[in-house]
């Protein structure tokens, strides 16, 4: 896919919102700050920050309003806004035990936004293929509970699902990974089912090599052998305002970048 074209007017009638797993923020903070520059989204999803210390300075010096979940090496989300930001929670129900900082949930401009890091579950059988698949369940039973008001919401970041084989650019290469079991697929499924829409998938409608991530190893960006785990899942009342959800390569190929590369989708900026 082409790079996106930089927003260099701001017409006011949408309302852009990006996530991006930056796989560390401290490393990656001159990529995400000159991407910033360059779109203006007005609300950025951040993943994987790997630190409990987040750059709250460099993003306010830009014009945007942060919330972090932070874990000391591992994890963390954030989420970084041009307007202002009420915070709901900031870990999701139903393990109070668990720890991990993979989920962050504001209402911005009347809009539940919910940021999710899942897990990624390798290897296969362990308890970590386990707590992939409970924490899957909880998020589920969130959604369900969210459908049920009347608040548009949109649910975006790692998923850490390959939804179905056109997803990734070759099935086999991963049959035998987390993000590609059945189980994990079918959760996946469950959200459509209550009546989410994949944004992606439903502009781009049996499109193939669309990718999201890229493996470090064997030149796999620049065979474009990559996966797509990022999403955008919206609520129908929000699904309606839809105009368009592209993923921007450009920052994968850049010097020591993340193995993901953001995503974008724009709504109306009314219903």
């Amino acid at each position: 896919m082409t790079a996106l074209v930089p927003q260099t007017v701001k017409c006011g009638l949408m309302f852009k919102v990006a996530s991006w797993n930056l796989n560390s923020v401290r490393s990656r903070l001159t990529h995400v700050t000159a991407w910033l520059k360059a779109y203006e989204p007005d609300v950025l999803l951040l993943q994987e920050l790997k630190g409990t210390e987040f750059p709250s300075e460099a993003f306010q010096s830009l014009g945007y309003e942060g919330v972090a979940v932070t874990q000391k090496a591992y994890n963390g989300v954030a989420i970084l806004s041009r307007h202002p930001i009420k915070t709901i929670a900031k870990a999701l129900i139903g393990d109070d035990s668990d720890s991990h900082a993979r989920f962050l949930e504001v209402i911005i401009r009347d809009i539940r936004i919910v940021n999710v890091y899942a897990p990624n579950g390798n290897p296969v059988g362990s308890d970590r293929f386990v707590y992939k698949l409970a924490w899957l369940d909880r998020l589920i039973q969130q959604m369900v509970r969210w459908k049920q008001d009347d608040v548009p919401t949109l649910i975006g970041g790692d998923f850490n699902v390959i939804p179905e084989d056109i997803d990734c650019h070759k099935p086999s290469s991963w049959a035998h990974d987390a993000l590609f079991q059945p189980e994990a697929r079918a959760r996946y499924r469950a959200m459509l089912q209550i009546g989410y829409t994949d944004a992606f998938r439903s502009l781009h409608a049996g499109e193939i090599g669309h990718f999201t991530f890229w493996d470090y190893f064997r030149q796999a960006f620049q065979n474009n052998r990559g996966i797509r785990i990022d999403h955008f899942l919206l609520s129908p009342t929000l699904a309606d305002r839809l105009k368009s959800c592209e993923i921007d390569k450009e920052p994968r190929g850049q010097e020591k970048p993340s193995d993901h590369t953001p995503i974008i989708v724009s709504l109306s900026d009314a219903p």
